[in-house]
């Protein structure tokens, strides 16, 4: 289903690189990949054998995927595109290309959970019908004959936590829908990201005086998921009714298609700009980021052509894109291209976006840019 709103106009060059689970991009956050290490270190510690603990691990991480899914699939009924999901020691995060309404958002946070609870009623129906006896302690005693158990009881445990009526969980989402039908979205949104920071300090105060560290982990995820959430509704009071045109960058340098990556180093240097739109006469060709650049250098050499290093599927919005709509696209890109058509305008970047929020919040940014 295509994307509503103006956030449709836009194209990005990320969509087909990396990790894909039905058309989604699926990103590993680094602490998560720390997890997936300690859960196999506590694994082969206990009564499990290697295969079955990796099984385990790989059951998991499906289970965690699959919650993020039911998010996405929910998402795609209502015209929102998922632009990545990404990763964490707490979950998913599925990163949506709008903010839904509160309707929308109540049944999009709820299907993560009942995908997790039909899986654990799926195991379990298994379970009852091979009449195989589940131990409570299942999870502190792993074994391979208790897998089918372990991972059924792990997707409740994954469908309760994020049930917790607190940021950044489904519950929180689930809270702030419901809490959105007498409030406004701003004050829900306060009231259920406090609840999460809330929630975060006293699972951090248990983790430290039970001394289990993890708790002090999640805490510290949560935490910080729920003071970013805050954040993100300071920033759609400052972004709302603004268009895009009113943020971009209209001073900025443009790099020749025949320009070398020694040419296009020396321009980094000369100037504060990071990504260089690579042109033919007034037709983008495409986008060379700083990242590409240095890769470009270290690989092909100074002598090379920008044109071979670029980005030819280039990230653009139209500068009548309500500019709230537009800042997700930063979340996972560096620049975004501000185009009429196809005559280039400005460049919408995080740096630049960050310092007109900065100075909208005093009062000191025009409203519209002519």
């Amino acid at each position: 289903m295509s994307p509503s709103g103006p956030a449709a106009e836009e194209r990005t060059g990320t969509q087909g690189r990396g990790i894909q689970v039905f058309g989604v991009p699926l990103r590993l956050h680094f602490t998560f990949v720390l997890l997936m290490i300690f859960i196999i270190t506590l694994g082969v510690r206990g009564g499990e054998s290697a295969i079955f603990n990796v099984i385990y691990v790989i059951a998991l991480f499906s289970s965690v995927l699959l919650h993020e899914l039911g998010h996405v699939g929910v998402a795609r009924r209502y015209g929102i595109r998922t632009l990545e999901i990404v990763m964490y020691p707490i979950g998913g995060i599925a990163k949506l290309e709008r903010s839904p309404k509160p309707r929308e958002e109540l049944w999009i946070a709820l299907a993560g959970p009942l995908v997790n609870v039909l899986i654990a009623a799926a195991l379990f129906a298994y379970l009852g019908y091979m009449r195989a006896e589940i131990d409570p302690n299942v999870m502190a005693q792993p074994t391979d004959a208790n897998l089918l158990a372990r991972i059924a009881i792990g997707n409740l445990i994954l469908a309760g936590f994020n049930m917790v009526p607190a940021f950044p969980m489904d519950g929180g989402r689930v809270l702030r829908a419901l809490l959105a039908r007498w409030q406004t979205e701003d004050n829900a949104t306060k009231m259920a990201a406090s609840a999460g920071r809330m929630f975060a300090i006293l699972i951090g105060l248990y983790g430290l005086l039970s001394m289990q560290f993890m708790l002090v982990f999640i805490a510290f995820f949560v935490y910080v998921g729920a003071t970013q959430e805050t954040a993100a509704v300071v920033g759609r009071s400052l972004t709302e009714g603004i268009p895009v045109r009113s943020a971009m960058i209209t001073d900025f340098r443009t790099l020749d298609h025949g320009s070398t990556v020694r040419e296009a180093a020396n321009m980094l240097l000369a100037t504060s700009q990071q990504d260089f739109p690579v042109v033919l006469g007034e037709q983008v060709l495409g986008l060379l980021g700083r990242n590409a650049l240095l890769r470009g250098m270290a690989v092909d050499g100074p002598d090379a052509y920008v044109a071979g290093i670029m980005d030819r599927e280039f990230p653009r919005v139209n500068p009548h894109t309500a500019l709230v709509d537009a800042i997700p696209l930063l979340g996972r890109l560096s620049c975004v291209l501000v185009m009429d058509e196809d005559r280039l305008l400005g460049l919408l970047t995080r740096e630049n976006v960050s310092e007109f929020m900065m100075l909208r919040r005093f009062g000191m940014a025009a409203d519209t840019r002519t």
